[in-house]
């Protein structure tokens, strides 16, 4: 519901700019801890698809870097599968016609992504679901013993 109501009444335009700001403010609380924890998860898929330096630059890329997106928690997984994949993402684009200048993440990066990354960010991102699922069975299995 929050991410919903961020969406449609959070969103910054000059007519609702003033409007939506508890909705924005109140998403980003409840995905704080969700996205930080993405990054981890990230890094775990990570190891497994392309080693363990790849899974140190995941984590140590979002460490560094997640703070550079205009989103609090945003940054966290797309910092982390930058650092992963070895290129930088975000920086200056075109986004809905106009140019957006915002800084790059991972910038000693890769800038052009190829198709190879793309099958390999797919990779990671379905070893993070798989670490994550391990771990929820595993909180689950704990909390019917204890």
């Amino acid at each position: 519901m929050l991410n919903t109501a961020d969406s449609m009444i959070g969103h910054k335009n000059a007519k609702y700019l003033e409007f939506g700001w508890a909705s924005a403010r109140l998403d980003d609380l409840a995905n704080w801890p969700a996205a930080r924890l993405s990054a981890l998860f990230i890094a775990a898929g990570a190891w497994p698809a392309k080693g363990r330096a790849s899974a140190r630059l995941a984590v140590g890329t979002a460490l560094r870097d997640a703070g550079l997106h205009r989103s609090p928690n945003s940054g966290w997984p797309e910092a982390a599968m930058a650092g992963a994949l070895g290129i930088g993402l975000a920086g200056p684009r075109i986004y809905g016609g106009q140019r957006v200048d915002e800084p790059m993440m991972n910038a000693s990066g890769r800038t052009t992504a190829t198709p190879a990354d793309m099958d390999l960010a797919l990779h990671i991102f379905s070893a993070a679901c798989a670490v994550l699922s391990v771990t929820a069975l595993v909180l689950a299995l704990c909390s019917t013993v204890f």
